[in-house]
């Protein structure tokens, strides 16, 4: 079977849709399934068997993302889902339209994953905006696009709530990204630290992520100022860039912490983001826009703790509390949580032996199993409803 993905984002763009695409992409021909992409082109990237890349601009304001051409993208789509069975779209945006044009010119089954809860980020990017007014928007422009569909992936139950309640009416079917766990074992947190001048008994509180409004990041400044009341030598590592850093910066400076932050920038999935791992004592996270929230679930693949926010799609990982804590949403208890994990370890040792055996749970091969008999329902529900109205004509 044959399935052309479509997305107006993937690597060398890092974020949690590119990650996405490329962990079914790799661990889906183990179940039969192919994969074609048709996503953007940021710069030189040579020839990829199974990749065709469509040239753009990049978007003003930010240097990160691409503008495909709509009709670029179009024509690639629809020459490359010829051979197809079903087209998958990540994004909705240009991608969307060219992957919904494409399939039903072709008479082919359409899915797309909504991976971003659009309605509680525009808020960060247009706050002259009433905020009503755009998630009405938001949620309008969600349901026409959905309900353009065959089906709807969502990675979490609180994305099916809330398309439910936007009034989504085709099947929702919730399927998390899997986890490659052996990408993530056996990272080397020593030289991580040594690397990045990190005191080899220094406790390291660790953020991955886009470094972004909607990541709450702001909270975990605020909690790693309560925390340090108890413990003085905390070291918060942010991983990653964004458009938020230069406000992010200056709240550290205004609440007292520039010996205790450090913004290390991006790091490679495979060869760097393992050793930065290994390298902390617990993972933090609080933000509460995430669609599944991934990165709580290779933290703990590397068997690293959690303390987070059990808000929107981080509650399915999150409810267990395994290998997790979920404190409530104030910063001062916050902190209060994380300085009692590191001052009691022995108290909360279990919590490193319960992650990875729980992140386990959520493998990439597990869901790519999932995912690939929905791609075969999907196509055979496409062949059976042909079925009658070809034997009449």
């Amino acid at each position: 079977m044959r399935i052309l993905m479509v997305s107006d984002v993937y690597f060398p763009r890092v974020n949690g849709v590119s990650t996405s695409i490329e962990t079914f992409r790799r661990t889906l021909d183990s179940h039969g399934i192919e994969v074609k992409l048709v996503v953007p082109r940021y710069g030189d990237e040579g020839d990829e068997p199974g990749i065709v890349r469509v040239a753009g601009r990049p978007i003003p304001g930010d240097r990160e993302d691409r503008l495909v051409g709509w009709g670029a993208m179009h024509r690639a789509v629809r020459e490359a889902a010829q051979d197809c069975d079903l087209i998958h779209v990540q994004t909705p945006f240009v991608a969307h339209y060219a992957g919904v044009k494409a399939a039903r010119q072709l008479d082919l089954p359409v899915v797309a994953t909504y991976h971003t809860l659009f309605e509680e980020y525009l808020q960060h990017y247009a706050p002259f905006i009433p905020a009503g007014w755009l998630k009405g928007q938001a949620r309008a422009f969600s349901r026409r696009q959905c309900n353009a569909l065959d089906a709807v992936i969502v990675p979490s139950t609180a994305m099916q709530q809330r398309l439910d309640s936007y009034g989504v009416t085709v099947p929702l079917h919730v399927l998390p990204t899997g986890i490659p766990m052996a990408q993530f074992a056996g990272g080397n947190g020593p030289a991580f630290r040594y690397r990045h001048g990190i005191l080899s008994n220094r406790p390291v509180a660790l953020f991955v992520g886009r470094v972004a409004h909607e990541k709450n990041i702001g909270f975990l400044l605020e909690a790693i100022s309560h925390a340090r009341e108890t413990r003085p030598d905390l070291l918060f590592v942010v991983a990653g860039e964004g458009p938020a850093m230069a406000d992010l910066k200056a709240q550290v400076k205004t609440l007292g912490l520039r010996d205790s932050v450090q913004f290390i920038g991006y790091l490679d999935r495979r060869s760097e983001l393992p050793d930065c791992y290994a390298a902390a004592n617990v993972f933090i996270f609080a933000s509460r826009t995430e669609t599944q929230g991934l990165v709580l679930l290779e933290a703990m693949a590397a068997g690293l703790p959690v303390i987070a926010l059990s808000e929107m799609g981080t509650t399915d990982i999150l409810s267990p509390a395994r290998g997790a804590i979920s404190p409530p949403a104030e910063p001062k208890v916050f902190g209060e949580a994380l300085a009692d994990f590191l001052n009691r370890p022995s108290a909360w040792r279990h919590l490193r032996e319960e992650a990875p055996l729980y992140a386990g749970e959520w493998s990439d091969v597990a869901m790519a199993s999932r995912l690939a008999q929905l791609y075969r329902e999907l196509a055979g529900l496409k062949i059976a409803s042909e079925g009658p109205l070809t034997a009449a004509a």
